[in-house]
């Protein structure tokens, strides 16, 4: 997306900087550090800890859903399946890992993952059970350091969402939509998942409760570059621009992108209204 922007823009540097996505925000509320737009992997995360103070609006513009990515030289690989995962997890010697709940909503998604499975499988203690088997040197802060632990063969199995999986060719095992969060229609079942994180301040905790997995992205009340920053939002959100390529990379967008409320919509700019419908 960056470079198909700047070959379009070629005055512009889109200087991006990555990070799990509660990380990104604290950047900002705690760090002062200038920026103009903040992506996030989980769209609550803008509506906790950046508006009202820093942002007025948080666009939906992507879904996901979370995959388990092994390779071949992973333990049990030729018998892995949708229906003995967990069993494969509780197994001495397999090791497995996940992102820090903390800084990355895939480390929460991962656990809520794993709550859910003890529900749909009905299987009572399943979800302490798996963890007894990770032990907490595996949680590491973002999602895709895990990717290369994988590939080297220091880890058997790694939660990642899909998108990752398909852009760094892994092998992976879609889990039933009732616990892998990527389809709105179960939401219901998936908030009966819930992982204490760290809140807005030293000490402080705010729960995260499970639901599907939405991608959200707003531009910061004092953003130094607002103009450009807009023209990229506007490419990003564009069903041929921005959105063909998340389509294209394994992560399905939102067309139109969306917006909770007529009230926020109105706080939009106008490059971006025609690109967004109020939908919760």
């Amino acid at each position: 997306m960056e470079k198909a922007f700047e070959a379009m823009y070629p005055g512009v540097d889109l200087q991006r900087e990555a990070s799990g996505s509660q990380a990104a925000a604290r950047k900002v509320t705690d760090l002062k550090k200038p920026c103009d737009i903040i992506a996030s992997a989980d769209f609550k995360v803008i509506d906790k800890l950046l508006i009202p103070t820093y942002a007025d609006w948080n666009i939906r513009f992507a879904t996901n859903q979370l995959v388990l990515c092994y390779t071949d030289k992973s333990k049990h690989a030729d018998t892995i399946t949708a229906d003995n995962w967990y069993d494969i997890l509780q197994t001495k010697g397999v090791v497995w890992g996940h992102s820090d709940p903390n800084v990355d909503p895939c480390g929460y998604r991962s656990l809520m993952v794993l709550q859910l499975a003890e529900k749909y499988y009905k299987k009572p203690g399943l979800y302490n059970m798996m963890l007894a088997n990770r032990p907490e040197a595996n949680i590491r802060p973002k999602s895709v350091e895990l990717v290369s632990l994988l590939q080297t063969g220091n880890m058997d199995y790694i939660w990642e969402y899909l998108s990752v999986a398909v852009q760094h060719g892994l092998k992976y095992v879609v889990l039933p939509d009732e616990i892998n969060l990527g389809d709105y229609r179960h939401d219901d079942f998936y908030s009966q998942a819930v992982v204490k994180v760290t809140g807005k301040k030293p000490g402080e905790f705010m729960d995260m409760k499970g639901d599907s997995v939405t991608y959200g992205v707003t531009l910061l009340k004092d953003a130094p570059n607002k103009e450009a920053a807009l023209a990229f939002l506007a490419y990003m959100l564009d069903p041929n621009g921005g959105l063909k390529i998340l389509k294209d990379q394994g992560q399905p967008p939102f067309i139109p992108c969306r917006i909770p409320s007529e009230a926020m919509h109105s706080t939009l700019p106008t490059e971006l209204t025609g690109l967004v419908e109020v939908k919760n």
